[in-house]
């Protein structure tokens, strides 16, 4: 029985995921896959540290405990039984992928800049801000609660006021 190759092809898609390593193990997990032969990448950030007697430039890992894995679904398996990784970063149920366009923008950054300061997004209420997917993509909200796992927004279009529940990571801040 052959093989379909449009179903092999698509299996072996391979698309960049985020892996959970353990705590300051990411430099080592990222050598360990690479020595299984799977793409990865520990984006470095270059800090200053200061010692009594001198300051010193270091690498450390930009985002602490995560390492960017480019492979397919067969692949995944390889991952997760290599020492020092706990398991994919997951969303919706799913191991969450990563843009292709988001790892070059964080090449890129780190290319040009050293001394960087990863901060997390904050939403706060009366904060105008763009719906980035979904079925309201596109459209303009205020922030009216924060909540755990979602935030509460009120969306105006075609003439009425609606509430949607909806995931951070679906919400843009508008820039003014």
């Amino acid at each position: 029985m052959a093989c379909d190759p449009i179903m092999e092809n698509a299996e072996s898609v391979r698309k960049w995921y985020a892996v959970y390593t353990k705590s300051r193990w990411e430099k080592k997990v990222n050598r360990l896959l690479q020595e299984k032969g799977i793409e990865s990448y520990c984006p470095l950030n270059k800090v200053y540290r200061k010692w009594s007697d001198r300051i010193k430039i270091v690498e450390e890992p930009l985002f602490k405990s995560y390492v960017f894995v480019w492979v397919s679904e067969e692949e995944k398996v390889l991952v997760r039984m290599t020492a020092g990784v706990t398991n994919f970063v997951y969303w919706l149920g799913k191991p969450a992928t990563v843009k292709d366009k988001e790892i070059e923008t964080i090449k890129l950054f780190l290319e040009h800049y050293s001394d960087i300061e990863v901060i997390p997004v904050t939403l706060h209420p009366g904060q105008e801000i763009v719906i980035s997917s979904g079925i309201f993509m596109g459209e303009s909200a205020r922030v009216e609660n924060v909540k755990k796992n979602y935030v509460i927004v009120t969306i105006k279009s075609l003439g009425y006021q609606l509430r949607a529940r909806l995931q951070h990571v679906d919400l843009q801040r508008t820039r003014k």
